[in-house]
């Protein structure tokens, strides 16, 4: 089994199959792609000292299993607030982009009686592996991560509460950042939740992370929902949490077809 989702030389990144997608042996799962965009941006000059608060991931095409590569610029300068775009590109063509809203950090003594009500969940030892295997084809979703669901399963349709760990790296020899285990986390939400049988599919263009802090520790938990409606468009909104408790949330746009 590989080592890691994409291999990498200088500037370029080649897929394993650890980064394939359920839906097509040609292109990636949205996960791996969300994370190595994220890890361009947060790593973007200046990073050390901002918070990557959202993320907004366009899937413009299918992303192939060809050689990457990955620009990225400063969209908005600014000592408080900074917009960071990456474009995620074959050799002919761009095939996604990010967009990261950067935020400044700074200590801030707050009260200690504010009314946030903690949100946790049970830990992943509680719960159940139900990876999805046969239905759909293997790749990042049966073998790039590990499953522990407390709620629901990939076989049974409804909400979902799925914690979710990487079982190796984006990159050969890097550990992976939080930001990047809530990005290959996060585009679980539409499969883990999903309420449609078998003969539709229901493809996400998009995937928007929002984050107040990141996750402590190497487990994400997605508590998802889906709704679908008879126009073809669905939306999948999952809370993202981590032992301690919330950390954001994650919206994904979804395309609703009947398999031809």
């Amino acid at each position: 089994m590989p080592s890691s989702l994409f291999g990498r030389q200088r500037d370029r990144f080649l897929p394993t199959w650890l980064a394939g997608g359920p839906w097509s042996k040609e292109a990636l799962h949205g996960g791996p792609s969300a994370a190595l965009l994220a890890r361009a941006i947060e790593r973007f000059d200046g990073g050390d000292r901002m918070f990557v608060s959202r993320i907004t991931l366009e899937l413009l095409r299918p992303v192939p299993f060809e050689e990457l590569t990955v620009h990225t610029e400063l969209l908005r300068p600014g000592r408080k607030v900074q917009l960071v775009g990456a474009s995620l590109r074959t050799e002919k063509q761009e095939v996604a982009r990010a967009t990261g809203l950067r935020l400044r950090r700074k200590d801030v003594l707050l009260p200690p009686d504010l009314p946030m009500e903690p949100v946790t969940m049970p830990p992943p030892e509680t719960g159940v592996d139900a990876a999805r295997r046969g239905e759909f084809l293997e790749g990042f979703h049966t073998h790039g991560v590990e499953h522990r669901f407390i709620r629901g399963q990939l076989s049974t349709p409804g909400p979902a509460t799925d914690w979710i760990r990487l079982r190796v790296p984006v990159l050969p020899g890097e550990t992976p950042s939080p930001i990047e285990r809530v990005c290959a986390a996060a585009d679980f939400g539409n499969g883990a939740s999903g309420i449609l049988p078998a003969e539709y599919t229901y493809i996400n263009p998009d995937l928007t992370i929002y984050l107040h802090r990141y996750p402590r520790g190497e487990w994400v938990c997605i508590d998802a929902v889906t709704r679908v409606e008879p126009n073809g468009i669905g939306f999948a909104e999952s809370r993202l949490l981590d032992l301690e408790g919330t950390i954001g949330r994650a919206l994904q746009s979804l395309i609703i077809d009947q398999r031809g």
